[in-house]
Formats: C-alpha cells, sequence, structure tokens
C-alpha cells in the first residue's frame, strides 16, 4: 500500500482504538506509520482523513451485515422475517463492533461545531437510507424507489440510531426483532382500530406482513 492507503487504515485502527474526538494527527501518523506531511498531501487535514476513515468503516461494517444475512435467511422468508434475521445481524455486528459505533457517536454529537462533517453525513443519508432497505426488506439497492427509501429507508435508520444511542449508554442492552414486531403491530392495529390498549395483533394475523410487504 501507498501512504495514502496506510494512512486510512491507520485512521479506521485510531478510531476503534481512542474515538473520533481524542485521535490526533501523531496517532494518525504513528499507527499509519507515515508522516505528518503525508496527511496535508493526501486529506489536506487530520478532519478530512478522519472523515473518511469513518465512513469507509461504516461502509465496510454494513458490508459485512449483509453479506453475513444474505448467507444465513431463506430467500422465501416473507419481510417480517427478514426483518428478524436482519435485525439479530446488525445486533450481534454492533456488539462485534461497539468502538466503531462509539466512534460514529462522537462524530454526529461533534458535527454540530463541524460544518464539513456535517455537510458529510448528510451526503451519506440517502444511500444509507436505500442500504437499509436493501438490508431489511431484500431489495436490490438499484431498485429501491426515492419514495421508498425516504420513508422505510428513514423509518429503520431511526431504529438502528436509537439502537446506537441506547448501546453506548448500556452495552448489554438487547431488544430483539420480535420484540421490534411486536411494537410495530400493535401500533399498525391501534391505527386501523383493530388493536386494543393491552398489545399487539393474535396469531390469527393481524398485524403480520406476508412476503409482498402488505399487513393484514
Amino acid at each position: 500500500m501507498g501512504h495514502r492507503e496506510d494512512l486510512l487504515e491507520g485512521a479506521k485502527r485510531c478510531l476503534l482504538d481512542k474515538g473520533y474526538a481524542r485521535t490526533t494527527t501523531r496517532d494518525i501518523v504513528r499507527e499509519s506509520g507515515t508522516n505528518l506531511a503525508s496527511i496535508g498531501y493526501h486529506y489536506g487535514s487530520k478532519d478530512a482523513l478522519l472523515r473518511e476513515a469513518l465512513f469507509a468503516a461504516m461502509g465496510e461494517w454494513a458490508d459485512d451485515v449483509q453479506q453475513e444475512l444474505e448467507a444465513g435467511i431463506d430467500p422465501d422468508a416473507t419481510l417480517a422475517e427478514r426483518f428478524e434475521a436482519g435485525w439479530a445481524t446488525v445486533g450481534a455486528l454492533f456488539d462485534r463492533h461497539q468502538r466503531l459505533w462509539a466512534s460514529n457517536l462522537e462524530a454526529v454529537l461533534h458535527a454540530d461545531t463541524d460544518p464539513e462533517l456535517r455537510a458529510a453525513f448528510a451526503r451519506a443519508q440517502p444511500e444509507a437510507r436505500t442500504g437499509l432497505v436493501s438490508l431489511f426488506d431484500g431489495t436490490p439497492e438499484a431498485e429501491v424507489a426515492a419514495g421508498e427509501a425516504d420513508v422505510s429507508g428513514t423509518f429503520y435508520m431511526t431504529l438502528v440510531a436509537g439502537l446506537i444511542v441506547q448501546k453506548a449508554l448500556d452495552p448489554d442492552f438487547v431488544l430483539s426483532g420480535s420484540d421490534l414486531l411486536t411494537a410495530m403491530r400493535r401500533v399498525v392495529g391501534d391505527a386501523d382500530g383493530a388493536g386494543d390498549a393491552s398489545g399487539a395483533g393474535d396469531a390469527s394475523g393481524a398485524g403480520r406482513t406476508d412476503g409482498a410487504g402488505r399487513t393484514g
């Protein structure tokens, strides 16, 4: 690898070791085996390098989730079954890579005072929403409609973002896909006038989701 790649890999390791906010230029130089001038030459600044490293690491994490899910999911699974399996995979990989997501949360909080970082997160949102729809619904990314990404993708992102925060506060926090489906079915049942104040759809099929993504 050249210095550019060495710097990127070194910055990723720094994110896992020290987090986003505490990583210094010298940390990256030491971890990558390069020099201070290389950061300016290849990336312009430490902050630009850390941004690229963070989003590259998150992209690799998303690829791992997709690969693990596709290796274990039945192609004929219903939407609800795929959601449960996808959520279990996301949760397992969160546990395996908690330091990465702690760095992500640090960066989100830091974005309030860093316009370039905030803009980078904003640019990444549409692709992230599309990727989540593909993950949980099983639709190829190229076939995810813009409206579907805006609605379903934002919904899935809200769930994942909530998991990030709760895992940061309590690393042992667990909420299964089944639990989430129960909560969603309760809301849908109540919205349709089919639920009661006590719980979700029953075993007869109220609030269940079929393979085409329809609730019944």
